[in-house]
């Protein structure tokens, strides 16, 4: 055999293996009544806060953990606990994307992801900057 024939092949099953790896480590977006079906399955879920509950810490259970209730956007509420800190300004985010699963009946989230509300938008656009002229909406 060909010492190229032999390098395209160690190519192409690195290909593969870089394809299989990528398909393993992957989570789709679902929400809570899909992750629950699927018990064991890592999901990406998108939805609110409940700033109305609690978001729970007890340093004897989890030294850098907290627990907080999530809404998806079907609008089922779960409790969700993360293991890692709690991000600045957690309480003002919008959005809230956990990837994790279920595990009984709370979601185990091994990431946590924010989108918090920009603080431009409730400031009127300038009128002008330099020689720079905008108009306004």
């Amino acid at each position: 055999m060909k010492p190229l024939h032999i390098i395209l092949i160690i190519v192409v099953i690195a290909a593969i293996g870089v394809v299989i790896s990528t398909m393993v480590n992957s989570s789709t977006y679902g929400d809570f009544a899909l992750a629950k079906k699927n018990q064991g399955s890592d999901y990406q879920i998108i939805g609110k806060l409940n700033t109305k509950k609690a978001i729970i810490f007890d340093a004897k259970k989890a030294e850098n953990g907290f627990s907080f209730f999530m809404k998806d956007s079907k609008g089922i509420e779960m409790k969700v606990l993360y293991s890692g800190a709690k991000p600045t300004d957690f309480e003002k985010s919008d959005q809230v994307v956990v990837t994790g699963a279920i595990a009984d009946t709370v979601f185990v989230a091994k990431t946590l992801l924010l989108k918090c509300p920009s603080k431009y938008n409730n400031k009127k656009t300038p009128v002008s900057f330099g020689e720079k002229e905008f108009k306004e909406k």
